[in-house]
């Protein structure tokens, strides 16, 4: 079965300047070629959709590829250990040529008069995944004594006091009425 994501595109490269919509949708690791992550890492299941919407634009040595690539990821709350799962849409602007040029490491290759959107799709969508994810920007997290979630109940857990600080505990500033009129 052909992959939705390899698109011939021997028509476009002949026809200088012109340009193709496309729009595709398949598993996001259909050849089973990435390992899953760790449970504390941010990752993309095989089978979650893959969608891609990018218009392709001939030029002369090659293509541009540009529009959004999109799938859902899951990982685990920084702060309070919950289950985060959410979808990078990721903007593109990408080029494919027939051959790399001395340091154009960044494009990728026309192969056979067909370019695959695969690695592309995948590329923008792994450097996208939160390092750290959040549940939601104010996460109140997880208490570091008792353990409880603090955006589900509060708890009255104090810190042990450090006794190389403790004698600040005892310090008080006496606050003395400012004088405007001296000028520094």
């Amino acid at each position: 079965m052909a992959s939705p994501f390899l698109v011939p595109v021997a028509l476009l490269l002949r026809d200088v300047p012109s340009s193709i919509d496309i729009s595709a949708e398949a598993p996001f690791d259909e050849k089973k070629e990435f390992l899953p992550r760790g449970r504390a890492e941010s990752d993309v299941n095989s089978d979650a959709p893959l969608k891609i919407n990018v218009k392709l634009q001939s030029f002369s040595g090659g293509l541009h590829v540009r529009g959004s690539v999109e799938a859902p990821w899951h990982g685990i709350c920084r702060r309070c250990s919950i289950e985060v799962l959410a979808v990078s849409k990721v903007e593109v602007s990408e080029r494919y040529v027939d051959e790399r040029a001395p340091g154009d490491e960044d494009a990728y290759l026309i192969e056979n008069d067909f370019i695959d959107l695969a690695p592309m799709a995948h590329d923008a969508i792994f450097l996208d995944l939160p390092l750290a994810p959040l549940c939601k920007e104010d996460c109140k997290g997880l208490c570091p004594y008792c353990g409880i979630d603090r955006n589900e109940a509060t708890c009255e857990c104090q810190g042990p006091v450090d006794p190389r600080w403790a004698t600040l505990d005892n310090l008080r500033f006496i606050d003395f009425p400012s004088d405007e009129s001296k000028e520094n």
